[in-house]
């Protein structure tokens, strides 16, 4: 660590070394590894900025930094009284994830800011720098004149240079289950994040947070007149926004900078900015794909509540638990097992009389199969946490090793909003209990990931985006074509998404005009564009007995990944993701999607071993497939192929391509092992 004395002239000169952009000697600066971005921190008049350029083009403006406190600022009258400087070059492994191996290169600046004041009161400021992008969070060090405080405002701000186009949803959409819209920023209004941006000169940007743990989740709000974009934190009900205490220290601020959409979704530091892994034993830690009684519910088949046409009974967990095991599924999710859907007050421990909890799970573990359980609380988290050692408990009992949550009411605990510091504790004590207990944790309607699954890899996927279930019960007809070319490269970047794709049937007899807007071919590509290592094969089980060969691709297909490319995207209108399979089987799956916008898919398969020959399974569009008028054609065919091949596959409008590539022994067949 090396420490800047009287901020000399001689470490100045290191900085303009190693970042050819820095300016005055006055400023201080850091660089990332490959010396493409720098940035500078400076106060004038005694206020706090930071500015960040790239090859020595401004990427952002001045830049202010503090916070306002219940009972005055933290934002003026500073100076900064030391700077300490640390690199960092490493690499970590994944337990599950798009990549196994990541790399966590940065070169890290640490500001120490005092107030001139009377109060003297100190904090850090910690600057990551990456290749792809950056990080900084405020530390509150032990001090005598700033111990337990309220943050009313964080006045961080994101002064951008430029009318950058940008995807986004509004702040208040409940649980982030919006539609993504483009705009040029000066259109925003108050936006949640992460928000992507395409600047003119090609370069793409994401802004977001990283490691909240015990903090408001971070917003962003305009400055009038200005490309100035501000933090704006989820507040309590009371208007508080975070109740601090020190030693403490808030969420990173992130952004990414990508010189290609593919590098924007290929970041992984968000990630690099989350402590490691704090589970020992993780072999308990599973990846998988599973099946439900979930859109029978959808389409007003069963119900959650008890009666008639009772969803979670005994004799149709068994059924759904004999499908799993027949095509390889990890597990069963059951919905409306327990007592307490009639009135939306919960019990966690006791089912209804015709759910057999002991006989089912018996019957799954004989089938190598796992029931998946449920706790939906509608959001009264108080109550949840008075059972939920119980709960979680009774199913360590059973073998209940995976659970969905849920929180679908409007405001936690009838006041509180979920992206609120509240909420933020409340989460952390389920995941932290969850991983005592060695239970996975399927998150819904949670406050946007920030790469905490790395700490917890417990925390295996989360909502937190607008799914396919409102192909099932949206009134404005279901999700446009569009949306799925989006959400990887917004809500995607946060961290693994539950969007359930695999529904086979697009008719809706529930919401005629409603229902799915893709091609069946598409909702196959969408196992491998839209990352999460727990995934649900969506549809009700008929529907994939009815068409095994399509279904193949889906019980092919892995949930957790050796290395992730992006051969090409443009977003909103067309993404290909390939991912390699773990192990030893070489295997490549590849994903890819299009609009409402038919287009001819052009992929070199450069990405494949030199000197290899594969065979390709490609499951496309039919010739006249159409999402609106011709959703099922399939065609399923396969090809001799090598990494100097080009594979140019049509895609109809809505459509998609999935891909299986195997390597093929010298004979020309797969060797047993990849079979």
């Amino acid at each position: 660590m090396k420490r800047l004395p009287n901020y000399s002239l001689l470490w100045v000169s290191f900085i303009v070394f190693l970042c050819t952009s820095c300016n005055p000697a006055s400023q201080l600066a850091v660089s990332s590894p490959d010396g493409n971005l720098c940035l500078h921190v400076e106060t004038e008049n005694g206020k706090l900025y930071y500015e960040l350029s790239r090859n020595g083009k401004p990427i952002l403006d001045k830049s202010r930094l503090g916070f306002i406190l219940k009972e005055d600022t933290l934002a003026d009258h500073l100076e900064i009284t030391e700077a300490l400087h640390h690199s960092f070059s490493g690499t970590w492994e994944q337990i599950w994830g798009e990549d196994r191996i990541v790399e966590n290169n940065y070169h890290e600046m640490t500001i120490h800011v005092q107030e001139t004041s009377a109060h003297k009161r100190k904090f850090k400021v910690v600057f990551r720098l990456f290749n792809d992008g950056f990080g900084f969070r405020y530390e509150f060090p032990v001090q005598e004149a700033l111990k337990d405080f309220v943050i009313m405002d964080e006045l961080t701000e994101f002064a951008l240079t430029g009318d950058h186009k940008a995807w986004s949803i509004p702040h208040e959409a409940h649980f982030y289950e919006a539609l993504y819209e483009a705009s040029p920023v000066s259109k925003l209004g108050w936006v949640s994040t992460p928000l992507t941006m395409e600047t003119n000169d090609g370069l793409f940007l994401s802004i977001h947070e990283a490691n909240l743990t015990d903090y408001a989740a971070m917003n962003l709000i305009p400055k009038e007149g200005s490309m100035t974009l501000k933090a704006n934190l989820t507040p309590w009900s009371t208007g508080e926004k975070v109740f601090m205490k020190a030693p403490g220290v808030t969420p990173w601020r992130t952004m990414i900078v990508a010189e290609s959409v593919g590098d924007l979704l290929l970041s992984r530091l968000i990630l690099n900015l989350n402590e490691p892994c704090r589970i020992q034993n993780t072999s308990w830690l599973q990846p998988g794909r599973y099946i439900g009684i979930w859109w029978t519910y959808h389409m007003h088949k069963h119900t959650w509540h008890t009666g008639p046409r009772h969803g979670a009974t005994t004799a149709n967990a068994l059924r759904h638990i004999d499908f799993a095991a027949r095509h390889g599924f990890q597990g069963v999710l059951i919905e409306g097992w327990n007592k307490g859907w009639d009135t939306y007050h919960f019990n966690f421990t006791e089912p209804y009389p015709d759910f057999d909890l002991k006989q089912i799970t018996d019957y799954a573990a004989s089938k190598g199969v796992t029931l998946i359980g449920h706790h939906e609380t509608d959001g009264w988290v108080s109550d949840y946490e008075n059972q939920i050692e119980a709960a979680f408990n009774l199913y360590k009992d059973h073998g209940v090793q995976i659970v969905k949550t849920g929180y679908v009411g409007k405001l936690l605990d009838g006041k509180e909003r979920h992206s609120s510091q509240f909420g933020v504790r409340h989460y952390r004590k389920v995941i932290e209990l969850a991983a005592d207990k060695h239970i996975m944790i399927d998150n819904h309607e949670p406050v946007m990931p920030t790469g905490l699954q790395r700490t917890f890899p417990n925390l295996m996927t989360q909502e937190g985006v607008r799914g396919q279930e409102w192909d099932a019960w949206d009134k404005d007809g279901g999700n446009p074509p569009v949306h799925t070319t989006i959400i990887p490269f917004t809500r995607g970047l946060a961290g693994p998404m539950d969007f359930t794709p695999g529904t086979f049937r697009f008719e809706n007899p529930v919401l005629p005009q409603t229902r799915v807007q893709t091609t069946l071919a598409k909702q196959l590509a969408l196992s491998v564009v839209l990352y999460s290592p727990l995934q649900m094969a969506s549809d009700e089980i008929e529907n994939y007995e009815r068409n095994p060969e399509p279904f193949s691709f889906i019980t092919a297909c892995p949930t957790t990944w050796e290395q992730t490319i992006v051969p090409e995207a443009k977003i909103g209108e067309y993404v290909t993701i390939a991912r390699k399979e773990r192990g030893s089987s070489g295997r490549w799956f590849i994903g890819s999607i299009t609009n409402e916008q038919p287009r001819e898919m052009q992929l070199p398969l450069s990405f494949l071993d030199k000197g290899k020959r594969y065979k390709a399974v490609i499951y496309r569009d039919g010739d006249k497939a159409d999402y609106r008028t011709n959703p099922y054609p399939v065609i399923i065919e396969e090809q001799e192929v090598t990494g100097e091949s080009t594979l140019q596959i049509a895609q109809a409008p809505g459509g998609g391509t999935g891909i299986i590539l195997t390597v093929l022994s010298s004979s020309g067949a797969t060797s047993d092992i990849q079979k």
